[in-house]
């Protein structure tokens, strides 16, 4: 009986170890290569390197559902970043975010756009809302060729400010409950304070005037919905420079974000390059290798 015991302890003990060491260990390992390889892409660069990475797939934290967004702690990570990057220090910003809290991006934004020295902006998938805010701060945006940028329209309760708008407009003034009103009375002064910061920033980078405001109309007025993709065709013809040279250290680096172990992937493909040749008389051309093989 106390040798079942014994190993029935035994037993517990390795599925403890299994279950929380394990898995820890493998975070630390993981957090381990991030910094190595932003390390590596600084000294390449010659830059400071700043990663805002969200997962807005849901997380799981004791049965709550969680997702990320830009926050009050990242304004305060970033900006501490910042006051530690000498003036001439270039600042490489690696963006992948659906946005967040408007006073967070504002802060983050004021703080590349006053930075002296170049701030490029990295979107290898997408940076929506406050984070497009950030990317009009930047002396250069480079986006992989199906990246999007965002809106960057203020949302009040769920909703679009400039929809709380236009619908308090179509009723008749009888018919709108005091509550309504005052939504709506913040949901102009949130439009004409996210069009003025946008106005701002773009002139702080050395944009006129009259296309920094331009620009900032179409952006935040709720021309589109929030969710509207704006692809990098449309944000050079908006005025951004925009490149498509993205880095493969990025894209390394992303793969050090994946998704929770304990989700199952929705998307599966063998990881490894397919090619294709010009076709041969000799045979066909395996498109894993882009080698001729005999059929």
């Amino acid at each position: 009986m106390s040798l079942l015991l014994d190993v029935t302890v035994a037993v517990v003990v390795l599925l403890v170890v299994v279950a929380v060491i394990l898995p820890a260990y493998g975070r630390a390992k993981q957090e381990r290569e991030r910094t190595e390889r932003l390390q590596a892409f600084e000294q390449q660069a010659g830059t400071r390197v700043i990663t805002m990475i969200h997962r807005q797939e849901a997380l799981s934290m004791m049965g709550v559902s969680l997702s990320r967004y830009i926050d009050i702690e990242d304004s305060e990570a970033v900006l501490r970043a910042i006051r530690k990057t000498d003036d001439d220090v270039p600042i490489d910003i690696i963006l992948h975010t659906p946005g967040g809290l408007v006073l967070a991006a504002k802060q983050i934004a004021w703080a590349l756009a006053e930075h002296p020295a170049d701030v490029t902006v990295y979107v290898p998938h997408y940076a929506m809302s406050g984070g497009t805010l950030l990317a009009l701060t930047a002396d250069e945006v480079v986006m992989d060729r199906n990246a999007v940028l965002g809106p960057v329209d203020p949302q009040l309760g769920g909703y679009a400010a400039a929809s709380i708008r236009n619908a308090v407009e179509r009723k008749d003034p009888s018919d709108v409950d005091d509550e309504t009103l005052i939504l709506d009375d913040m949901a102009e002064k949130a439009l004409t304070q996210v069009e003025r910061s946008v106005s701002e920033l773009l002139e702080a980078r050395g944009v006129e005037h009259a296309a920094a405001a331009e620009l900032a109309e179409t952006l935040s007025t709720g021309q589109f919905t929030h969710d509207y993709p704006i692809r990098v065709a449309e944000a050079r013809d908006l005025g951004l420079d925009v490149s498509t040279e993205m880095p493969a250290e990025i894209y390394d680096l992303m793969e050090l974000y994946s998704q929770p172990l304990n989700r199952r992937p929705s998307v599966r493909y063998i990881d490894a390059p397919y090619r294709v040749t010009q076709p041969s008389s000799a045979g066909a051309t395996d498109v894993r290798t882009g080698e001729r093989r005999e059929d």
